[in-house]
């Protein structure tokens, strides 16, 4: 196998870098029923062999919050969501801002587990090799896994499903 370079498919190293000066927020989740829409986002950024910044997440946080507004923010301690930049969005909208523990991947299992599927079912198997690339890969996998793809966890109805109830 490493003759031919073929490895299995697996996690790679950790890349959650909180950045110094950086403000960590409380975790404000435990123990909290999530019963509606809109009642907590969750985000992640996952490590794909490409620069994602700081600008390029507030920007994607700006375009959700005009479509929907949560009540909490809920995100790892990566220096994307500890930024003045990111966070100052967050407290201009009256969104609270949870964090996960340090080492915590269970506090945002959902979107872990989310990034996991996409990884095995798209990333992993296609390799992209370029930004634009992986921007038209994504934008196809995506209406694919919320409006096409059953959910064993959503009792087999898509996301999209569940979201417009």
């Amino acid at each position: 196998m490493r003759i031919f370079g073929i490895e299995a498919i697996h996690p790679k190293h950790r890349t959650t870098v909180p950045a110094p000066g950086h403000k960590i927020y409380p975790y404000l989740l435990r123990n909290v029923p999530i019963i509606r829409s809109n009642q907590v986002w969750s985000t992640d950024i996952t490590y794909i062999p490409l620069e994602i910044e700081t600008a390029f997440c507030a920007r994607a946080l700006k375009s959700a919050l005009a479509r929907a507004v949560p009540e909490i923010h809920n995100s790892d301690q990566g220096s994307q969501f500890t930024s003045n930049e990111y966070a100052g969005i967050l407290e201009a909208n009256k969104i609270q801002i949870s964090m996960d523990g340090r080492g915590r991947c269970l506090d945002n299992i959902f979107v872990e587990r989310l990034w996991r599927t996409v990884k095995y079912e798209d990333i992993y198997l296609k390799h992209y090799c370029t930004m634009q690339e992986t921007y038209e890969g994504l934008q196809n996998y995506f209406p694919f896994y919320n409006q096409k793809r059953r959910h064993q966890s959503l009792n087999y109805k898509t996301p999209e499903i569940v979201y417009h109830g």
